[in-house]
């Protein structure tokens, strides 16, 4: 299974856990929506440096 590092006392634990079970660190939540803006925003530049270069 795959493992992770707590922050709060550098013990490994697995990857699923929310808390560490040793110190009781609460690891932060991400939102994935935050990652699906990163992508549209990548390749929306992307689009912009590649393709609407040739018109100006």
């Amino acid at each position: 299974m795959k493992k992770k590092e707590c922050p709060s006392c550098a013990m490994e634990i697995e990857a699923g856990l929310k808390t560490c079970p040793i110190c009781q660190y609460e690891f932060p939540q991400r939102d994935p929506a935050i990652k699906w803006v990163a992508i549209v925003l990548i390749i929306a530049i992307l689009f912009g440096i590649f393709f609407l270069r040739s018109w100006f």
